[in-house]
């Protein structure tokens, strides 16, 4: 049986991608929906992007890691969602199947990358906190280039090196009751005994999702004695509002995390299942941008400048 899975899965060359086909009847206002959630993502992390790199006053830290967050959420969404679009609109629901790994790789990826650049903002918030006075100094542009390197690198190592060494072939049906490839869900279509690859994807999540948190956790603890130790409840309220987007971010994406991979194969539900991946690959990356900006004066007062210098442009070329 494993062999005949393996000799099938060497000739495979697409899969049938099941979506939300089980509900024909959503699908035309779903295809809408998100297409309007995509479009608000791509201007949301793309004009964060613009603002940090066209307005001086937005060359820090703080926003030098923001830019890699807005990136690395367009990336995820382009990955996974036009392809979700397309099929919300054709008869013939099917990803081919190295596209299929690409997106399992790719997303993989990209999950572990974002654990260990918000434990990296986390640092960032407690050197600014915590020792105010070197902040500068500290998380100069060489640090910030090495730790956000970093957190690219690890991102790599943690999640695409051993994913090569346990993804096994592919058995049939080769049918995807998911809205994109990712390995959870190749899990269930492995040839053969998955029991060391759930061992090691429990493990690889404790690694990429449980030691970033408990840095998080660890910062935020310092940062607490910290700011408590702030006199005036102006400078502590200060302080604190520092911090609330990335709190909110990491909450809402930690607890989809840990929801979606710490948890043994017998507990999954494939529509609950999708619904958690449309929140941290569709809705997720659409409203980090507004978190981080609506609440945000420097966020606000760059956007002012940017829109200035533009108009004056215009004037210039008129």
């Amino acid at each position: 049986m494993d062999k005949m899975g393996q000799q099938n899965s060497s000739t495979i060359t697409e899969l049938v991608l099941i979506g939300f086909s089980n509900h024909p009847q959503a699908e035309i206002p779903l295809f809408f929906l998100f297409s309007l959630i995509y479009l608000v993502n791509l201007f949301g992390n793309t004009a964060i992007i613009t603002l940090v790199v066209f307005d001086s006053f937005l060359h820090t830290p703080m926003y030098f890691f923001l830019c890699h967050l807005a990136f690395l959420n367009l990336y995820f969404s382009t990955l996974v969602v036009p392809k979700m679009l397309f099929n919300f609109i054709v008869t013939r629901k099917v990803i081919s199947y190295n596209f299929c790994l690409a997106q399992t790789y790719i997303t993989l990826f990209l999950e572990a990358t974002e654990c260990f650049l918000l434990a990296v903002m986390a640092l960032d918030r407690y050197v600014a906190i915590c020792y105010s006075l070197r902040y500068l100094i500290v998380m100069n542009w060489s640090v910030c280039l090495a730790l956000s390197l970093g957190a690219w690198t690890l991102g790599f190592f943690a999640s695409v090196v051993p994913l090569y060494f346990i993804i096994l072939p592919l058995c049939g049906p080769y049918i995807v009751d998911y809205i994109f490839c990712e390995l959870p869900i190749l899990l269930h279509m492995f040839c053969g005994d998955t029991s060391l690859d759930e061992t090691m994807m429990v493990a690889g999540g404790a690694g990429t999702v449980l030691f970033p948190f408990l840095l998080i956790i660890f910062s935020y603890l310092h940062i607490l004695l910290a700011v408590m130790r702030i006199d005036s409840a102006e400078g502590r309220k200060k302080a604190f509002s520092t911090c609330t987007s990335h709190l909110t971010v990491v909450t809402i994406y930690y607890g989809t995390g840990l929801v979606r991979y710490m948890r043994p194969k017998s507990l999954y539900s494939a529509e609950g299942d999708k619904l958690i991946s449309l929140f941290y690959a569709v809705i997720n990356p659409m409203i980090n941008p507004f978190i981080y900006s609506l609440r945000n004066k420097e966020v606000k007062g760059a956007m002012g400048r940017v829109m200035e210098r533009y108009k004056k442009s215009q004037q210039i070329t008129d």
